[in-house]
């Protein structure tokens, strides 16, 4: 079906920005900014509204373009249901939030607005991984099931050693965890992406079929 190729590629298009943003973000900070010790939101909250706060809500647009994607690609199979799509939308709506309401600038004391932001980013972090891994029974993406799979497990080992970090391990490395964890997750959406543009729906098969059979019939 074009228009779900199509929305797989947008969905690509978007990710591929939000990384380039992204990086632009951590190059703009200056020196003072160490991403191997401190997280990505602190490297936002130094530059408020700038573009990785963009790229997160692009990220959030792209998840957006997905779950369009995926109620075209035929009649829901066990994967694709009302809870992959409530932890998609949860991964959206943690997102969003935590790229409008920031933490608290680094070395002041932690405000309202910064609890909303580290448990939206909790909810985000560990929504978007349930959600790939019932994806990953739908039928249309049986190819690319094991990917989803691998990463999903992959988001969740190192989710667990970024709570560990914060709270057991004084913050060692905690940046480069984080960052490791948003690029699995981040590879979730790509994967998804990807298997949408590759993938032929059944609905167009079903159209073809149908069509063939019409013109047998006429004839």
């Amino acid at each position: 079906m074009p228009g779900t190729r199509n929305t797989g590629l947008l969905a690509l298009g978007g990710i591929a920005l939000a990384a380039l943003l992204a990086v632009v973000g951590h190059l703009d900070v200056g020196d003072n900014l160490d991403p191997l010790t401190q997280t990505v939101s602190d490297f936002a909250v130094s530059d408020r509204g700038g573009v990785i706060d963009v790229a997160m809500v692009l990220l959030v647009l792209v998840t957006v373009a997905l779950l369009h994607g995926l109620r075209r690609t035929g009649p829901p199979g066990p994967g694709f249901g009302w809870a992959a799509e409530l932890l998609l939308g949860a991964w959206a709506a943690g997102l969003l939030l935590a790229a409008v309401v920031p933490t608290n600038d680094l070395g002041t004391a932690m405000n309202t607005a910064a609890y909303v932001h580290r448990y939206a980013s909790v909810v985000a972090f560990l929504a978007l991984p349930a959600g790939g891994w019932l994806l990953a029974r739908q039928r249309e993406l049986a190819p690319a099931a094991r990917t989803l799979r691998t990463l999903v497990l992959l988001s969740l080992a190192l989710a667990a050693t970024m709570i560990g970090s914060a709270y057991l391990g004084d913050r060692i490395l905690i940046g480069l965890v984080e960052r490791l964890l948003i690029l699995t997750e981040v590879a979730v959406l790509g994967t998804l992406a990807l298997t949408l543009t590759l993938t032929r729906t059944p609905t167009s098969v079903d159209h073809a079929v149908a069509v063939s059979h019409k013109r047998g019939i006429a004839a």
